[in-house]
């Protein structure tokens, strides 16, 4: 074999594999990736009940139930749609009322699922107790956190 067709032949088989490689990330990724429906969207969607889904939103006012052993249930609304969450388990400190959640469970009803995690957003202004007590003994508290 000449040279010239074996620098050709090792291009090719490049190539091939570095497009092999993307087409396998490519494809893994797509089953991989997670996002969340708002509730109306849920609602409109192709999604069949059993379905593994993720909701997120805002917990409706008023809407938290304490069903006792830690089972909760609870409204997420994006102001047009309601989703009822069923929740068992302990909820997140920085859940409540009026405040961004994300739902991850089982498609019950076209709006109700039963949650197995329970996701709590907060804002830029968040600091953990635990590091706000730290900064206080260091005297590098700023009330402006």
């Amino acid at each position: 074999m000449e040279v010239r067709f074996q620098r050709l032949l090792i291009i090719l088989l490049s190539l091939i594999l570095l497009a092999g490689s993307i087409l396998l990330i490519l494809f893994n990724s797509k089953k991989n990736l997670v996002f969340f429906y708002t509730p109306t969207e849920l609602i409109r969607s192709d999604s069949e009940t059993e379905d593994i889904v993720r909701v997120g939103g805002y917990v409706e006012k008023g809407s938290i139930i304490n069903k006792g052993n830690n089972s909760y249930s609870f409204n997420i609304t994006d102001n047009i749609n309601t989703i009822t969450i069923q929740y068992n388990g302990f909820l997140p400190d920085l859940f409540k009322e009026e405040q961004g959640t994300v739902i991850e469970g089982k498609l019950i009803e076209r709006s109700k699922v039963k949650a197995f995690k329970v996701f709590a957003k907060h804002d830029e202004n968040y600091m953990p107790a635990s590091i706000q007590k730290q900064l206080k003994q260091t005297d590098y508290w700023n009330k402006k956190y």
